[in-house]
């Protein structure tokens, strides 16, 4: 395939939304025909933010068009399995932002339907593209550095239902089936299948229904071990931050950016083209859609990620 890659971004007045679309702009084989969302007014404001042609509302209103090779669903977590299979059906590719399910028979449907495809199907899980985690893999890879721990701290201030820009959310964050899926799956990258998974779970928030604390072990092939420590209810510092521990030395990432033991910095700015996770997952989608092969972050790949968490689920139930 040579043409450039015609994508339509759902859920585009979103966070996400709007990070898929800083990515998209920076790809010279990618095109956005086309934004959609629930909200006209909001979804209009972004395709002009934007410069793209058409804003519609709802994911049918995309897949009837012919000007959609691609889709990118930067829509609530409930929704992915169902709109994932439905943008297969239609005969177009998909890329689906963590988690690809917020359930194993879900997760497992999606598969079903990627098999049965011929489109390129993919989830959006970003820390496999973070420069900083890639500089580790390819590290790991060569030889040089084996994972014997990683330690990994996942911290939010989330009592109420927000977005990451803080604006009110129409439906609820899970700790395990969402944040949780960014360590679980990049723990099994760097450092083999994982073999053993234990959880505990703090309070159920009387209002929202979930978890706002969570730890979670785990072991791989290689018998490495990885902590996870998850909260909604930590004031500060936000985001993830992972310490891998490993027989040649001692690497810290937050998010982009990483360090040695010592706080050293590490350089990584030539790992990729970008230092966008999101831009450079999204280049591989539009790359692994051209070249016509399987992506990095298939959902073939990252299944083994929901079968741990379906089965820290039924541990907590």
């Amino acid at each position: 395939m040579s043409e450039r890659v015609r994508v339509a971004v759902v859920g585009a007045a979103g966070a996400f939304g709007m990070k898929h679309l800083d990515g998209l702009a920076a790809i010279e084989d990618a095109d956005v025909t086309v934004v959609s969302g629930t909200r006209p007014e909001a979804t209009q404001s972004v395709a002009e933010k934007y410069g793209v042609p058409v804003a519609v509302v709802g994911l049918d209103a995309v897949l009837e068009r012919d000007d959609v090779d691609a889709v990118i669903l930067a829509t609530p977590t409930q929704m992915h399995a169902a709109q994932t299979q439905a943008v297969l059906a239609a005969g177009k590719h998909v890329q689906v932002e963590i988690p690809l399910a917020d359930s194993l028979a879900d997760a497992e449907a999606a598969l079903a339907a990627a098999e049965a495809s011929d489109r390129v199907s993919m989830v959006g899980h970003t820390r496999r593209f973070n420069p900083s985690h890639r500089w580790v893999h390819r590290r790991i890879t060569a030889g040089d550095f084996a994972v014997q721990q990683m330690d990994v701290q996942t911290y939010f201030f989330r009592r109420t239902n927000t977005n990451a820009k803080g604006e009110p959310r129409s439906w609820t964050d899970h700790l395990l089936w969402h944040h949780a899926a960014h360590t679980v799956d990049l723990f099994a990258y760097q450092a083999g299948r994982i073999v053993q998974a234990n959880a505990l779970r703090g309070p159920i928030h009387p209002v929202l229904g979930i978890a706002m604390d969570m730890s979670i072990q785990l072991k791989s092939e290689t018998g490495a071990i990885c902590t996870l420590s998850l909260s909604f209810n930590n004031e500060g510092p936000f985001g993830t931050f992972f310490r891998y521990i490993g027989d040649t030395g001692t690497y810290v990432a937050r998010y982009d950016d990483l360090v040695d033991g010592s706080e050293t910095p590490i350089d990584v700015s030539q790992v990729a083209v970008s230092m966008n996770g999101i831009e450079l997952q999204d280049r591989e989608f539009v790359a692994a859609i051209r070249e016509g092969r399987e992506p990095d972050s298939s959902l073939r790949q990252v299944m083994d990620c929901y079968r741990v968490l379906g089965g820290l689920e039924e541990q907590l139930a």
